[in-house]
């Protein structure tokens, strides 16, 4: 992981940022020598549930309503 003074990065902040975006390497900025902040190449969030993950793969074909070859129920019985 690539280290720079705030300085330098207030001052080089476009072009660091192009090259986290093309290296995919994170960059970490000092004041003081101490870490305060880091510049990561940003990755969309993953997907918390299964609604919608397999949306166009998926076709549905003939009734999925309907019973498939039971009897049907009578409740007078």
């Amino acid at each position: 992981m690539h280290t720079i003074q705030a300085s330098e990065f207030k001052a080089k902040c476009l072009a660091l940022m192009d090259e986290v975006a093309r290296t995919g390497q994170a960059i970490v900025v000092t004041k003081n020598g101490r870490p305060v902040a880091e510049l990561r190449p940003h990755r969309p969030p993953r997907a918390r549930s299964l609604i919608g993950l397999q949306k166009g793969r998926i076709a549905i074909k003939g009734d999925i309503v309907s019973p498939v070859g039971a009897r049907l129920w009578d409740a007078s019985k």
